[in-house]
């Protein structure tokens, strides 16, 4: 069983994630990074199904770099939270959904510290 935890605090928001990439009953790794830098104030952990974890972090991590490129600055916590949102909810209409809970926490300069989970079925929750 995997497990995220994520502590929201008033000046910080702590994030923990387990090691281990399991299915079943059978351990396929047990040394599986599950965290996600999003940008310098975003982090990100994801558990799930193996593959889909890994593909859909990236994929989004990489979208976010692509967004500070063009825009010239990050999304806030609550932008990237709503994003991934979006994102997981598309891919969930289509004929692969993607398995992935995540747990999203970042700072914003004028409103601190944020964390929200988000679960397979593109729920969030601040």
């Amino acid at each position: 069983m995997e497990c995220l935890v994520g502590i929201q605090a008033e000046d910080f928001c702590l994030i923990a994630a387990d090691a281990r990439s399991s299915r079943s009953i059978i351990t396929m790794k047990h040394d599986q990074n599950k965290m996600f830098p999003l940008s310098t104030r975003i982090l990100a952990a994801a558990c799930g199904e193996a593959g889909d974890t890994t593909q859909f972090a990236e994929f989004i991590q990489q979208n976010m770099q692509l967004y500070e490129i063009r825009n010239g600055y990050e999304l806030s916590p609550h932008g990237a939270a709503n994003f991934t949102r979006s994102n997981l909810a598309n891919a969930l209409r289509s004929r692969k959904p993607y398995q992935v809970n995540m747990v999203i926490a970042g700072y914003d300069t004028q409103k601190g510290p944020e964390l929200f989970y988000l679960d397979y079925l593109a729920t969030l929750a601040k």
